[in-house]
């Protein structure tokens, strides 16, 4: 008969239950929190409750740019270099640039650009391979832009 070989179920049988599954559960939120450290780059804002009092003001320098009709596209070009092709920017403007990396590797860049004519606009600094976020300011004739793009 099948009956007379089955063991009896314990306390020391559900303590290694207990055991493995709290051990699991710990291996695994463990696992998670290294992912999570890894992946923090920083602080985004240094006080939320204080941006949160700009947030408005941020809305509306975002509108007045926009409000300007400047529209600019970025260009990786094979020697590393950023080509930007702009509309609307007056000439003489002043363009600069911030580059991190989105997600991954800790990367900073900041660029500045030269006018390269009919609207176009060339990194002085190469760019590394790979994802970027940019965020571009563009002072002329008395007036300020602020754009943001992904750089692929």
């Amino acid at each position: 008969m099948m009956a007379a070989n089955r063991k009896e179920f314990t306390g020391r049988h559900m303590a290694m239950v207990f055991v493995g599954g709290f051990g699991i559960v710990i291996a695994v939120n463990l696992v998670m929190a290294s992912f999570a450290v890894g992946g923090f780059h920083g602080v985004v804002v240094e006080n939320s409750y204080v941006a949160s009092q700009n947030f408005n003001t941020w809305l509306d320098a975002a509108e007045k740019s926009r409000a300007l009709g400047w529209d600019v596209q970025a260009e990786r070009r094979g020697d590393g270099r950023l080509m930007l092709t702009t509309e609307g920017v007056p000439a003489g403007a002043a363009i600069t640039a911030e580059l991190r990396r989105p997600i991954g590797a800790k990367d900073f860049a900041s660029l500045t650009f030269a006018p390269a004519g009919e609207g176009r606009w060339l990194s002085i600094e190469t760019v590394a391979e790979g994802r970027w976020t940019m965020r571009m300011a563009i002072a002329a004739a008395g007036q300020d832009w602020a754009g943001e793009s992904e750089l692929k």
